[in-house]
């Protein structure tokens, strides 16, 4: 791997810098998760960054991309997250899904959703955890019966993210009847305004709604919607996770943004604090750069022609925890005030280090808990045998 930037991606940067700092909202937007307006003025970000050809920069320039590899894309992301330019509402789709139908996803199906995605006029929520099926995808009882060209969804998804405000989601349903675990599982797409939805939003733990339960009754839905064969969903959502958990969905640059954020706090208040902070701040800075080397490492692999492998496990652990200790250092670091709500008048920044220790808390659960990572590690990687 070769750690210096060529003239062509410090080119890049430049342009990317240059365009962010003349377009990024000169207020922070309200919250996607808090209301509908908040999603709406995300959206109409999310337009304006796919007029500029900013939507997905890896994408083929006919879906709205720019046709950039995965070095340029991190570039972005890195100017992305140093600008403070808002949170991206549709990663679901650009990030996960996208990249699953640009590999398994027919020419039409392309042509179809990609384009919408990336513009922000259709946005995506994930629907795969159930009542009885959350780490464990395999569980799922959700059904989709095939009527000639049709397929009538029935089941109950939960913790679905963004469903609460999205237009469209993705899910995984049953559609043989007598399969068990991971076999006879196909990956759907249904419209959220279809006849027989009905979404109900689960409040976060910060009061906002980032997530919701879906409840599907007789919704029918085209066979066209279906991503791949019949029966080939587990291993098609095998592939999505392995850009939820391994590359696309946490960049390093949102943790390196973190870990300087934390630095500069802690110079702020280091003679406030007990002496031992400042290695937990140092653990905290070297972990976020440890792992932007490694997820430039796994881009490089892929630009040579590999693929995201069972080692995806291991950096969706190393990230979710790390984001736990950054923020939990920055709590340490505040003392008494870093118990401000971010809503608080007093809180000024304080309460965003609080607002991301919630969310960082959910990090070692979504995209499949750590103690299933840990499993996949055992089993797939290290070859040990099931207990």
């Amino acid at each position: 791997m070769d750690l210096t930037y060529s003239a062509e991606e410090k080119q890049f940067r430049h342009e990317v810098r240059t365009w962010l700092e003349s377009n990024i909202p000169a207020e922070p937007l309200p919250s996607f998760d808090a209301s509908r307006e908040g999603f709406e003025a995300h959206r109409a970000w999310e337009r304006r960054l796919d007029a500029g050809r900013w939507g997905m920069v890896t994408w083929p320039q006919a879906y709205g991309g720019r046709a950039l590899n995965l070095i340029q894309w991190l570039i972005f992301e890195e100017e992305y997250y140093r600008s403070g330019a808002p949170l991206r509402v549709n990663q679901n789709g650009i990030f996960l899904l996208g990249p699953t139908l640009m590999e398994y996803g027919t020419a039409e199906q392309k042509a179809r959703f990609l384009p919408p995605m990336a513009a922000g006029d259709e946005i995506w929520a994930q629907a795969w955890s159930e009542p009885q099926a959350g780490s464990d995808l395999a569980g799922v009882a959700a059904s989709a019966t095939r009527v000639g060209d049709t397929y009538v969804l029935k089941g109950h998804k939960i913790w679905s993210s963004r469903a609460a405000f999205a237009d469209w989601a993705f899910g995984l349903f049953r559609t043989d009847p007598g399969s068990q675990r991971h076999k006879g599982l196909s990956l759907i797409f249904f419209p959220l305004t279809a006849k027989g939805v009905r979404v109900q939003p689960i409040p976060q733990i910060d009061g906002e709604t980032g997530f919701a339960e879906i409840f599907l009754d007789d919704v029918e839905v085209p066979a066209f919607n279906r991503l791949g064969g019949e029966g080939d969903g587990w291993s098609i959502c095998m592939a999505t996770a392995g850009f939820e958990r391994g590359l696309m969905l946490r960049s390093p640059a949102r943790f390196q943004v973190a870990a300087r954020k934390l630095v500069e706090l802690y110079l702020a208040h280091r003679d406030a604090v007990e002496p031992s902070v400042e290695a937990a701040v140092l653990q905290g800075f070297m972990d976020a750069e440890a792992y932007a080397l490694s997820i430039y490492s796994t881009a490089s692999r892929l630009a040579a022609g590999g693929q995201i492998g069972a080692e995806a496990s291991t950096n969706k652990i190393f990230w979710s925890e790390m984001d736990i200790a950054l923020h939990r250092t920055a709590l340490s670091i505040l003392g008494a005030r870093g118990e401000l709500l971010r809503t608080a008048p007093a809180a000024g920044d304080v309460g965003k280090w609080l607002d991301g220790y919630f969310f960082s808390l959910a990090g070692p659960i979504y995209a499949g808990s750590n103690e299933i990572q840990r499993n996949i590690i055992a089993e797939r990687m290290l070859g040990l045998p099931r207990a």
